[in-house]
């Protein structure tokens, strides 16, 4: 192990279009080094699985030079291997997987294959300093939304609730492409959305009628949602109306806005938890963002959103992972691990 106590743990993300690369020593990132492929991919309006698996290898030694160089440390002081080994593109994580499996062959180090949903936990602690005990986590993204219960991220990790159809980003892009704006749609709502009135229409919240309190309390479904818009956008146009866009997205977004948080700050009462994490990409999310402070303001809860740069797919998350499995003393994985598309969130190593 390094000299400073802590072990020097490299991560490598690869779930989707992004090419990650970080290091990190303890709770400090060293550096974090990102090669994204999105440009390649708006032009079909969507991930092309094969684009990015292609992506990643072209992408993945210069990251990682890159990331040793702006780090100044030399792989040989690297003390352990972190990689995503889901849930993610089957393609683009064994691209990653492979790459890790060579560095922990070559360079004779453990490997770690760590959770990426947790991840966007896990990352928090690089900020916000290590977790004070039990903490709720709302992971909400592209592919994810998730609420967990973490009473220990390197340990002990319980999914209380998740998307039964569309995630939260992935809700965002249907409805950027019902208003016709570019790929990826989730920013290009949410700029839009500022400069409408989220009171205009009330569009629908799934799951939080008392029939689906029992079975769903903390489950999200956003597909109703995203259908009420396209039928509302259908009868103005069929009626002559011109689309108040702005309008519609401030009143779409501040629907998912309130479903989130509403049943996430229920799922801090419930389970007496003073500490949420959000994370994710979509926790970019101007309006996510504004409801979450003020109604954690409001129930005396500690909210932890990491900065912009650690919201979307990067290797700080899986660095961040790896360091606390190491630190916790964790198995290593084994070198002939597979990938897991869909990892169930009580997977947090391989």
């Amino acid at each position: 192990m390094a000299s400073g106590g802590d072990p020097l743990v490299l991560g490598i993300e690869t779930s989707c279009d992004e090419t990650g690369v970080a290091l990190v020593r303890g709770d400090e990132l060293l550096f974090d080094a990102v090669a994204s492929s999105m440009d390649e991919h708006a032009r079909y309006g969507g991930i092309i699985p094969e684009v990015a698996s292609r992506a990643h290898l072209e992408a993945m030694v210069p990251t990682i030079r890159r990331a040793m160089s702006e780090a100044d440390v030399d792989l040989s002081q690297v003390d352990a291997i972190a990689v995503t080994a889901g849930p993610g593109l089957v393609g683009p994580l064994t691209i990653g997987a492979s790459a890790a499996k060579a560095l922990a062959i070559g360079l004779n180090r453990p490997l770690y294959g760590v959770n990426h949903v947790i991840g966007h936990a896990a990352v928090n602690q690089l900020v916000d300093g290590p977790f004070p005990g039990r903490t709720m986590a709302l992971v909400v993204s592209g592919g994810h939304s998730t609420l967990m219960l973490v009473d220990d991220v390197a340990m002990s990790v319980t999914e209380l609730g998740s998307t039964l159809d569309d995630a939260a980003g992935e809700a965002f892009d249907k409805v950027g492409r019902l208003l016709g704006l570019p790929y990826p749609g989730g920013p290009h709502v949410d700029r839009l959305a500022r400069a409408g009135d989220p009171e205009a229409i009330r569009f629908p919240r799934g799951l939080t009628a008392a029939k689906d309190q029992a079975k769903h309390a903390y489950d999200f479904s956003f597909s109703g949602l995203k259908t009420a818009v396209a039928r509302w956008i259908e009868a103005c146009v069929d009626s002559g109306r011109e689309i108040p866009t702005a309008d519609v997205a401030a009143s779409f977004a501040v629907a998912v806005a309130d479903v989130l948080t509403a049943k996430t700050i229920a799922a801090c009462r419930a389970h007496e938890v003073d500490t949420l994490v959000i994370g994710g990409g979509f926790s970019a999310n101007s309006q996510l963002r504004e409801l979450a402070a003020q109604r954690c303001a409001e129930a005396g809860i500690d909210l932890r959103i990491p900065p912009i740069r650690y919201c979307t797919d990067n290797g700080a998350m899986i660095a961040a992972l790896g360091s606390a499995v190491v630190r916790a003393g964790v198995a290593p994985s084994d070198l002939d691990i597979g990938v897991d598309s869909s990892m169930p969130m009580s997977t947090i190593t391989v």
